[in-house]
C-alpha cells in the first residue's frame, strides 16, 4: 500500500485484525478550506459516477430542464446511477420523449439491470436488456438533449474533443477551482469522459454544489435545482434500499450523496447540517482497493424463494465505503441516533458466519474532529 492511503476499516477475527481497507478522505468547506482528512487529500483519482451532477450542470445552467419541461424526477435521472428498474426506465423514456432523443442513439452500452425484479422478468420472458437499462442512460440522454439544444453535432457526443464534452470539462474545472489543462481525462465504464482531480478539489465542488453562494446566478440556480431534485427523489439517483437512497432520505434535504465506481463516494452537507450556523461541507472518499461495486450475475440458492435456484445480481464487496461514510458522518455529528439505527447494518457491526455465529467485527480505524 503506497503512502497516499491510511487504514480506514478493520475486520477482526479471534480478537485480532484479519483484514483491512485503506483509503483517503477529506472534508472541506465551500471555500476549499480543509477541515479534516485521512491519508493524502491531494490524491488525484477519478470520481467516476460521482461526477454526474456536474456533467448535468451546464445543461441546467442554460435552462435546458425548463426548455424541455422536465420534471424533478427527470432532472434526477440525469445524475443517476440507477438500477435499471422499470421505474427508472420509465423516467428515462419520458425524458427521451420530451427531448426527442432516441434510445438507439445512446452510446453508453448495454448491461443487465442490477434491479432483481427487472432482471428476473427479462430472464423469464427471454428478453435482452436495452440501453435504457444501463445505469448511465439518464446521463447519456441528458448529454444528447444538451447537444440538441446547443445545436452541437449529436454524433460521437462522448468524444472528449466534442464541444459538449469540452463545455462540461470547463464547467467541472471551474467548480473544482482548477485549470482544466491540469485535469487528467479518462474514459468511464459508459464510454463518456471522466476526469481525475485531487480529492480536496472534488470535495470543494460538492460543497459548492450544496452551497453555491458567490457563483454566477444561472449556475447557482442550476446547482440548487440539481440538489433539490436529487434529495427529493433519491430512489431515482440509485434505487430502493441502496446506500445513497437511504442516506438522502434520512438527510431530509441536507445530505446529497453520490457514489462512484471503484470505491469513490462524494457527500455534500448543506449549511446547518452539523448544527446552527455550520458551513456547507463537501466530503470525498476513495477506497484504495476499489471496494468493487461491479455487479455479477450468479446462480445461487434463494432461501426466501420457492425457486431452488435463480439468477440474480448483487454486490458482494461494497462493505467498506458505506461503513466509512456512516462512521465519518457520525463523528462529524451529521446523523442523529434514529438515523444511525437505520444505517446500523452499514456501520461498525458484528461479522457472522453461515450459522449466524459472531466471529468478529467490522469497525472504523480512524478518528476525526472539526
Amino acid at each position: 500500500m503506497n503512502n497516499h492511503y491510511s487504514p480506514l476499516i478493520e475486520l477482526t477475527r479471534g480478537g485480532i485484525v484479519e483484514s483491512m481497507h485503506h483509503g483517503v478522505f477529506c472534508v472541506v468547506d465551500s471555500r476549499g478550506n480543509l477541515l479534516a482528512s485521512q491519508g493524502d487529500p491531494g490524491l488525484i483519482t477519478f470520481p467516476r459516477s460521482s461526477e454526474k451532477p456536474f456533467q448535468a450542470l451546464p445543461f441546467l445552467e442554460i435552462n435546458g430542464d425548463r426548455h424541455y419541461g422536465l420534471s424533478e424526477k427527470e432532472i434526477a435521472i440525469l445524475c443517476a446511477s440507477h438500477t435499471g428498474s422499470d421505474e427508472h426506465v420509465a423516467v428515462v423514456a419520458s425524458l427521451q420523449s420530451k427531448t426527442g432523443v432516441a434510445e438507439e442513439d445512446l452510446l453508453c452500452g448495454i448491461h443487465p439491470p442490477s434491479d432483481r425484479t427487472a432482471l428476473l422478468e427479462l430472464e423469464k420472458t427471454h428478453r435482452q436488456p436495452t440501453p435504457n437499462r444501463n445505469n448511465c442512460s439518464g446521463k447519456h440522454t441528458g448529454m444528447l438533449a444538451h447537444a440538441k439544444l446547443r445545436q452541437f453535432p449529436e454524433e460521437d457526443y462522448i468524444n472528449p474533443e466534442h464541444p459538449l464534452q469540452q463545455l462540461i470539462l470547463t464547467t467541472f474545472a471551474e467548480m473544482c477551482a482548477l485549470d482544466k489543462r491540469d485535469i487528467v481525462t479518462g474514459i468511464d465504464g459508459c464510454s463518456a469522459p471522466n476526469y481525475a482531480v485531487p480529492l480536496t478539489q472534488f470535495a470543494t465542488a460538492f460543497a459548492r454544489l450544496v452551497d453555491p453562494y458567490g457563483l454566477p446566478e444561472p449556475r447557482a440556480a442550476a446547482c440548487s435545482r440539481i440538489t433539490h431534485a436529487m434529495t427529493s427523489h433519491p430512489e431515482i439517483i440509485s434505487g430502493p434500499n441502496r446506500f445513497d437512497t437511504i442516506l438522502m432520505h434520512l438527510g431530509k434535504g441536507k445530505i446529497v450523496a453520490k457514489a462512484g465506481a471503484e470505491g469513490y463516494q462524494a457527500i455534500g452537507l448543506a449549511k446547518g447540517a452539523l448544527g446552527k450556523d455550520s458551513p456547507a461541507i463537501g466530503i470525498a472518499l476513495k477506497v484504495a482497493d476499489g471496494d468493487s461495486t461491479d455487479y455479477q450475475t450468479v446462480m445461487h440458492r434463494q432461501f426466501d424463494s420457492d425457486e431452488p435456484f435463480c439468477l440474480t445480481r448483487y454486490d458482494t464487496t461494497d462493505r467498506a465505503r458505506p461503513c466509512i461514510i456512516v462512521e465519518l458522518l457520525r463523528q462529524l455529528g451529521a446523523l442523529d441516533e434514529a438515523s444511525l439505527q437505520v444505517l446500523s447494518h452499514y456501520a461498525a457491526r458484528p461479522i457472522y458466519n453461515w450459522r449466524k455465529v459472531v466471529v468478529g467485527e467490522i469497525r472504523a480505524a480512524f478518528r476525526v474532529s472539526l
